[in-house]
């Protein structure tokens, strides 16, 4: 049996963020919690303090300024290495991951032993913005191409990352081009990556990716990667 951290990075969720623990709690009852509150204007701060006192499977810690998603999830492994933990899910804030497929992510581990498992959203795939399909598809086939190996679903924030992974994948990127990293340099290192299929709701969430900004980074990512191979 494998101790797994259910990793939230958190930023602008204080709407969310009660209702997420509580369904991790009952689809996830063996797993401890962590928030990781990047910096957060809102209430985040309040609900995320107040959740970890009033449960001893949450743990809240706190970004003083806004460093970027990628940040936050490598607070977060760096925390889980730390404590011990064989292998992290990470799950969005703002309630677009249903915590009821936890088990699912669980469930492959134990069947495949496979290092990382990401969430591929595809159940209800047509429910996805035009933009953001079109951009998941580009992105994620110039990921594979780069990773020399088909990925699954490059920008799902859903993961399943064991603790090899974490421990040997060097990551030096703080926004959201991290988990297209992460993905890249852990199939590069010859780690096994499986996929398991999600549902994911969009419903008038606050997107805090910057189109262009966030584009301009993941071209760097993938210039930096290789000039790494030359």
């Amino acid at each position: 049996m494998h101790s797994i951290l259910v990793l939230i990075p958190a930023y602008q969720v204080e709407t969310s963020l009660r209702a997420l623990v509580a369904g991790i709690a009952e689809h996830a009852p063996g797993a401890h919690t962590l928030i990781v509150n990047d910096g957060s204007t809102d209430g985040t701060d309040a609900v995320g303090r107040g959740l970890a006192e009033a449960s001893a499977d949450v743990t809240y810690v706190a970004h003083d300024e806004n460093r970027g998603k990628g940040a936050a999830l490598r607070t977060g492994f760096s925390w889980a290495i730390e404590h011990g933990y064989d292998a992290v899910i990470t799950i969005d804030g703002d309630g677009q991951h249903p915590p009821e497929s936890i088990p699912d992510f669980v469930a492959r581990l134990e069947e495949t032993g496979a290092d990382l498992i990401v969430g591929s959203r595809t159940r209800r795939h047509s429910d996805m913005p035009l933009h953001r399909r079109a951009s998941n598809k580009i992105t994620t086939w110039l990921a594979s191409r780069w990773a020399g190996k088909k990925l699954p679903d490059s920008q799902s924030g859903f993961r399943l990352v064991t603790r090899p992974v974490l421990e040997r994948v060097k990551l030096e990127t703080s926004r959201y081009e991290t988990e297209t990293e992460l993905l890249i340099k852990a199939a590069r290192a010859g780690f096994r990556i499986e996929g398991v299929p999600i549902p994911t709701i969009y419903d008038d969430e606050t997107s805090h990716i910057d189109a262009w900004n966030d584009t301009v980074r993941f071209l760097k990512l993938l210039r930096a990667l290789r000039l790494q191979d030359d």
